[in-house]
């Protein structure tokens, strides 16, 4: 008799846990979208979501996941873009955002936060933690360079914020991007 309880208990345990994983399932994805094929690793970031990246010598600083207080677009920095499905910087990014701490050097005062976004595809608990990633990836390699941690903060907004309101490639890939803002 003990042993019934036991193995009860075990489906139900089972049985809950399925029900867990099933309403965690993301959105499908249009069957217009590119295979996505992963890009050559690159140094500052991994494409693998369950990581953050980390540069070298950076530590991995709180994120902020509401709203921040007035953020303004800093006229002399410039955002970035991403491939599909991934927050790894490529050279263009690279490029921009040692231009983006050359201003942030001569502006020792300014604070910025980076915001992270993404196109519609995908569910909105994975866009907000892909952009979370974006940002930060942005954020250390600005570290990277010399500028302050203390300087940068990132937030995600996911999908909710689109540059532009298209279900294409040209909209969505438009849409994939790391803005940076000034914390007033």
């Amino acid at each position: 008799m003990p042993k019934q309880p036991r193995s009860l208990t075990l489906i139900l345990a089972v049985l809950f846990a399925l029900l867990l994983l099933a309403g965690c399932a993301s959105k499908t994805k249009p069957a217009t979208e590119p295979a996505a094929t992963p890009p050559a690793p690159a140094p500052m970031a991994t494409t693998d979501l369950t990581q953050q990246p980390v540069a070298r010598g950076v530590e991995s600083q709180p994120v902020q996941s509401g709203p921040v207080a007035d953020h303004q677009a800093v006229a002399g920095l410039t955002r970035i873009h991403f491939p599909y499905n991934q927050f790894t910087l490529d050279d263009t990014a690279r490029v921009t955002l040692e231009q983006n701490a050359v201003y942030l050097r001569n502006k020792p005062a300014e604070k910025v936060a980076i915001e992270g976004h993404c196109d519609d595809r995908g569910s909105d608990e994975y866009n907000l933690a892909l952009g979370e990633r974006r940002a930060v990836a942005a954020k250390n390699y600005l570290v990277s360079l010399g500028i302050a941690a203390e300087r940068l903060s990132v937030i995600s907004y996911g999908e909710e914020q689109p540059l532009v309101a298209a279900s294409n490639e040209e909209a969505w890939s438009k849409n994939r991007r790391a803005e940076f803002k000034a914390v007033r």
